[in-house]
């Protein structure tokens, strides 16, 4: 039994046998799957302006989401308390949207063996209160040295642990622990009457130790207050874009929200399943320029966007999607991909 399970399941006199029921006694509807989701969540956040602590907060949310699946139907309910009780109410009224009148079976769990993609870490206990308000402020000492005249400097930093029990209908048995780190900054500057305002930030599903890990010989954070800096003084000598249509070059990085826009959502398996989507049923033609290649990737050490398990306790894994303009796959969930 690894901790997860323990605090999730055992600290609140549940155990996998009492699930395995749940699931079951959801199966006597015309139920296809069912799944029971518990979360634990741990966040907290800080928020200094021009040298004050303008926000400290810390919350923590607990509870257990019940999802039954028939057809083209979804049935869900949750409760903020973990305990058989209330467990069996949400599988009641979950279940309620299929009939009654059949018993699948409920396969045996079978525990998911996924790469871990980052360290169990918690966040919030890494440094104490004081060095949080510390780091920050100096943050901002910072970017007042390097823009003496700032009119603004706010710097934020936030911290999430949580921890997550996946059990389905399908033998599916998953826990996972996630951490989550954020560290912003944003400067305010004026010239001639002029206001324009820089921001940087960035994080990692590690601690607090991050964002003082050396970069080119300095801390972390210190690259950020510099880029924030940078913005702000090229938004100061920035003209309008001209109007038009014209050619548009992205980059690495926040530019790739563009092509989740653009591409991303039509290559859900939902969509296409439906067949909705302008990529429905191309599957092995051409979508797109020979220079194209598309990746759905999970499996990134450490990033915020990696995963070891998904929210239906399926690992993460490295999905091509388009490969040098032939539309490969979707991206899928258990419900679609049948």
């Amino acid at each position: 039994m690894n901790s997860v399970e323990q605090h999730l399941l055992h600290d609140s006199q549940l155990n996998r046998e009492e699930l395995e029921k749940t699931l079951a006694y959801i199966h006597q509807h015309k139920v296809d799957y069912a799944d029971l989701y518990f979360q634990s969540s741990h966040h907290e956040s800080w928020v200094l302006e021009d040298g004050l602590v303008k926000e400290g907060s810390y919350n923590v949310e607990r509870g257990v989401g019940v999802r039954a699946v028939s057809g083209e139907k979804t049935g869900f309910s949750y409760s903020d308390a973990i305990n058989l009780e209330a467990l069996n109410k949400a599988a009641t009224a979950a279940r309620s949207i299929a009939d009654a009148g059949e018993d699948k079976a409920v396969k045996v769990f079978s525990d998911v063996a996924a790469k871990q993609q980052f360290a169990p870490h918690q966040p919030i206990s890494s440094m104490s209160d004081t060095d949080k308000v510390n780091l920050l402020r100096e943050l901002e000492n910072y970017i007042r040295e390097l823009a003496p005249d700032a009119e603004q400097v706010i710097s934020s930093m936030s911290a999430v642990y949580e921890e997550i029990l996946i059990a389905a209908s399908d033998g599916t048995f998953a826990t996972d622990i996630r951490p989550l780190i954020r560290l912003n900054c944003s400067v305010l500057l004026e010239n001639n009457g002029r206001r324009e305002r820089g921001g940087a930030g960035g994080g990692a599903r590690l601690d607090y130790g991050y964002f003082k890990e050396l970069v080119d010989g300095k801390p972390r954070w210190m690259a950020f207050a510099e880029e924030a800096v940078r913005q702000a003084k090229v938004n100061l000598e920035a003209i309008d874009a001209p109007a038009g249509t014209m050619e548009v070059v992205l980059g690495n990085g926040w530019p790739g929200v563009l092509l989740h826009e653009a591409v991303g959502h039509g290559l859900e398996g939902d969509f296409n399943r439906k067949g909705a989507s302008a990529f429905s049923g191309k599957v092995g033609q051409k979508v797109a320029s020979e220079l194209c290649t598309v990746v759905d990737d999970g499996t990134m050490a450490d990033r915020r966007g990696s995963l070891n398990v998904d929210d239906e306790g399926t690992p993460a894994a490295y999905n091509v999607l388009i490969e040098n303009g032939i539309l490969k796959g979707y991206m899928q969930d258990k419900m679609n991909a049948r």
